[in-house]
């Protein structure tokens, strides 16, 4: 007896070190055989990656994100929109890559398209985890078709109603849309220039304007202090320099959507720098619009959308789906809000306007037009 007892103390011991060993070799063995992605993922405060039909197990220490711009960089738009969703995301461990599409410049239809095909063999080949893709353009011809996709899709400053591109009701998709002021705009005008009656809308013949203005004509239908006369479209440049010359006399101002594609001699398009200082220099009409960019070059004044605040919005979307693990189809499209007033000092003084303190002090101020001689 007294053997079998001195026996059962030494196999007690036995027994403890031979179940840590084991315990110890299954912990290795499943570090060694599972990969970090799904170590990862099962973590408690990951769980919500498992239920995520669009990106199962990822970690949210870094993220793909492409941005598709519909225009050109530098220029304070697109720039601000950048801007804005880098702020709303700046804790995020981002690997960020921009592709222009430059449309604004460049509004050939196979140009167009060519662009729109690399920028989409890039997302198939390195597969965001996200893509911000900014105007209009951008959504026709490279959102449109990842509708329904795997990829989450989140845009702003679309102007045109975004079941155009079959982006509503899709699964992966939900960005800003961009609701112009028009009736603030038009209020701002009548203040600086109380006489104003009579108004013509001019554009160029850019596929995102016609939605925008039906709206307008649709909102503005309730201010009976002013009649719009007509929103022209022009193909050409000459044909707005000649119009313009026509409204002399005809019409109290003149406002403009699109100053872009007007096509000059060669087929290709003018400048909007070029646009504007001509018609600067030949028109004696106030002038308005709805983007800070025509008043930093010289148009008179606009109650504009910002870049920006769509930029931080879409940024906030981001967030909700990468860190969030939220579904795009759960977060609502949202439009913008607020308008800022904006006024060029320089234009005012040209067209021998003067404007009173109290509207000066609820706008913001340009006080040259940026347009180099």
């Amino acid at each position: 007896m007294a053997g079998f007892i001195k026996n059962t103390k030494l196999i007690r011991p036995t027994i403890f070190i031979i179940l840590l060993f084991l315990i110890m070799a299954s912990a290795l063995l499943f570090v060694a055989v599972f990969p970090r992605e799904f170590r990862s993922a099962m973590r408690p405060e990951d769980a919500a990656a498992r239920s995520s039909w669009f990106r199962p197990f990822k970690s949210a220490t870094s993220f793909k994100v492409l941005h598709v711009m519909s225009y050109h960089s530098p220029w304070k738009w697109t720039d601000d929109q950048i801007l804005g969703f880098q702020a709303a995301t700046k804790d995020l461990d981002l690997d960020w890559r921009v592709m222009q599409m430059d449309t604004k410049r460049r509004s050939e239809e196979a140009y167009r398209k060519r662009i729109a095909g690399r920028i989409k063999e890039v997302i198939d080949r390195w597969k965001p985890d996200l893509v911000f893709t900014g105007d209009d353009d951008a959504q026709r011809y490279v959102t449109a078709d990842y509708v329904n996709s795997e990829i989450p899709f989140v845009f702003c400053a679309v102007n045109a109603d975004p079941a155009d591109y079959g982006l509503v009701g899709s699964s992966n998709v939900t960005g800003v849309r961009e609701e112009m002021h028009y009736i603030a705009a038009v209020s701002l005008l009548k203040k600086l220039a109380p006489s104003v009656r009579r108004i013509v809308m001019v554009s160029d013949n850019g596929p995102m304007w016609p939605p925008m203005i039906e709206r307008m004509k649709e909102t503005i239908a309730s201010c009976t202090e002013i009649e719009i006369v007509g929103y022209d479209i022009f193909d050409t440049f000459e044909q707005f320099k000649a119009a313009v010359l026509e409204y002399q006399g005809r019409v109290d101002a003149i406002g403009f959507f699109g100053v872009f594609e007007f096509l000059g001699p060669e087929g290709k398009n003018v400048p909007m720098e070029e646009v504007l200082r001509w018609f600067q220099a030949h028109n004696k009409l106030p002038d308005f619009s709805f983007w800070q960019d025509r008043v930093d070059k010289g148009t008179l004044c606009a109650v504009t959308v910002s870049g920006y605040a769509q930029g931080y919005q879409a940024g906030l979307l981001a967030r909700e789906i990468l860190v969030g693990q939220q579904s795009p189809a759960d977060l609502p499209m949202r439009a913008t809000e607020k308008g800022i007033p904006v006024i060029n000092l320089e234009a005012a003084r040209r067209l021998g306007i003067r404007p009173d303190a109290d509207t000066l002090l609820t706008a913001s101020v340009v006080r040259q037009s940026g347009l180099t001689p």
